[in-house]
């Protein structure tokens, strides 16, 4: 069993996701747990942490205030009963951090802002360092209102982990209303455990999380274990427990084997490889050979013309692409030096002879290990 205080002794800036059904009761929000997260989160900001909060609750707050029974299926129903919950919460947010002298800020993203342009990630994440440097706790959420299909982030466990990402923290820890991920639905069984440390994030993993639904949030366990694949794969630790535990930020700040424990698999991943790993939309693919496969992964190697098998999509050069397997597993995305035409006219190449293929050669590598980042799913 790992020694949580070796990750959390080194811990400055941490993301706090808060869900739903943590947030809101039969009576709408939660007040009592708005006010205790305020309390603990001013505690951790006194002890000179960083805290970013993303929050749920706006549309199950809403749908509360309206008296709706359950949440409606047609999307612009649910986009406006966002718009109404979403003032309330921020209101309430607001009351209770003033308790203790600190202001909030309310960030609403869609998708896009993290994923359009590398010019929107990084105004993000300067307006979020900013307010931190002014001891401000941002409050984000997603932005229900506007927000289409094609730019979701899904759910805030996914938004919480593309955060962690964003600002490089060193700490995710997802709040929820059970007490981490058990080996069965602990609501409807009696006989599951709690698995307290999960080092690999598997088949068998998935399969238990996705017994396990959520309530009131879109979020079940499976989207909780997935924004976990993301964010220990970049070398940044992650807790599942329950929101309702008396002091549990500060808890689990000093190391307490509360929860369910993921331990990251590498050490911290820079800003820029996130983004690339993480961020952008690829283009296209790039299917490799088992020798180009290993290079990559064991070894860290630049991708050759030579470990190419085949070229999927229509993409430019600087464009993020997908390095797949033969057997189809996800290796790494990276950023390619040569158009999918050219890549094409080079599969398997030495390279020596790209010159002669092109007509000139500006890189031997198609993707540089430094613009390239390795993926959890990889199968070696």
């Amino acid at each position: 069993m790992t020694n949580r205080r070796q990750f959390f002794n080194q811990v400055r800036r941490l993301v706090v996701k808060v869900g739903s059904n943590v947030l809101t009761c039969d009576q709408g929000l939660n007040l009592p747990v708005i006010y205790e997260l305020s309390r603990q989160i001013s505690g951790l900001m006194d002890a000179g942490l960083e805290v970013i909060l993303v929050s749920s609750g706006a549309m199950a707050a809403g749908q509360k205030k309206i008296g709706l029974a359950q949440r409606p299926s047609e999307i612009p129903k649910r986009q406006a009963i966002a718009a109404v919950g979403q003032p309330g919460l921020m209101l309430e947010y607001e009351k209770a951090f003033a308790v203790y002298n600190i202001k909030v800020a309310q960030i609403l993203l869609t998708g896009d802002d993290l994923t359009a342009s590398r010019e929107r990630y990084l105004n993000a994440r300067n307006t979020l360092n900013t307010l931190l440097s002014w001891k401000i706790v941002p409050v984000i959420n997603e932005n229900d209102t506007v927000v289409v299909e094609e730019i979701k982030f899904g759910d805030n466990d996914n938004l919480s982990a593309m955060i962690s990402l964003l600002m490089n923290s060193d700490l995710l820890i997802n709040l929820t209303d059970i007490d981490g991920l058990y080996t069965g639905d602990p609501r409807t069984h009696k006989d599951v455990e709690l698995i307290a440390e999960v080092d690999v994030i598997d088949e068998k993993i998935e399969a238990i999380a996705g017994d396990i639904p959520g309530a009131l949030g879109t979020g079940g366990m499976l989207s909780k274990i997935r924004a976990a694949a993301k964010v220990i794969n970049a070398g940044i630790p992650m807790i599942i427990t329950s929101g309702r535990e008396p002091d549990i930020l500060k808890k689990l700040v000093a190391g307490d084997p509360i929860g369910t424990f993921f331990v990251p698999t590498r050490e911290k991943l820079s800003s820029r490889k996130c983004w690339i790993g993480y961020n952008i939309k690829p283009k296209g693919t790039l299917r490799i050979d088992k020798g180009a496969v290993s290079a990559i992964a064991a070894h860290g190697k630049s991708l050759l013309p030579g470990g190419i098998l085949a070229v999927t999509g229509d993409f430019g050069i600087g464009d993020a692409v997908e390095l797949l397997s033969e057997g189809n597993a996800r290796i790494a995305v990276g950023l390619v030096n040569y158009s999918a035409g050219d890549i094409r006219k080079i599969i398997g190449c030495r390279t020596d002879q790209i010159d002669a293929c092109l007509g000139g050669k500006s890189y031997d590598e198609v993707i540089h290990r430094d613009n390239m980042t390795i993926l959890t799913d990889c199968n070696l």
